[in-house]
């Protein structure tokens, strides 16, 4: 575990790319839409970030932060998003490790609270994430948990 690494992608901007076609192969959003993300950040046009675990130099984790992850409380916002951890890196803490990153920098940049919406129910608990209510995502007929982190 100790060569895993963590970064903002502003510490690796030249990953940009990279890491926008890594998280359209996990959620199939378009990379387009990933990459439009990326540049406000990297041009700081938005507080919201991205953040990255890499193994030497394949990114085995990751997840964002925007303003609303395709659900319909528009006034909860700003959200984490397209969390993932590859398979055979789970259950490492990882994905804690990134969500602790997450709620820091956003923190620091005087942004608070901060959610995130998810169908686990136990895992984010362990972060400190609270369940805050139920919200429905767009084109989901099921409702699905939102969680705060204050």
């Amino acid at each position: 575990m100790s060569n895993y690494k963590y970064f903002t992608l502003d510490q690796v901007p030249e990953l940009k790319d990279e890491a926008a076609e890594w998280f359209h192969n996990k959620w199939g959003v378009p990379k387009e839409a990933y990459l439009e993300c990326m540049d406000a950040f990297l041009n700081n046009d938005t507080k919201n970030g991205w953040y990255l675990c890499l193994d030497g130099e394949r990114i085995i984790a990751g997840m964002g932060v925007i303003d609303n992850d395709f659900h319909d409380r528009k006034d909860l916002s700003p959200n984490v998003c397209a969390v993932y951890t590859e398979e055979d890196y789970r259950c490492q803490g990882i994905a804690g490790n990134l969500l602790n990153l997450v709620v820091d920098d956003m923190k620091k940049k005087g942004v608070s609270p901060i959610y995130l919406v998810t169908d686990h129910t136990g895992f984010y608990e362990k972060y400190g994430w609270e369940f805050y209510c139920m919200a429905q995502g767009d084109d989901e007929p099921e409702m699905t948990r939102l969680y705060i982190y204050k």
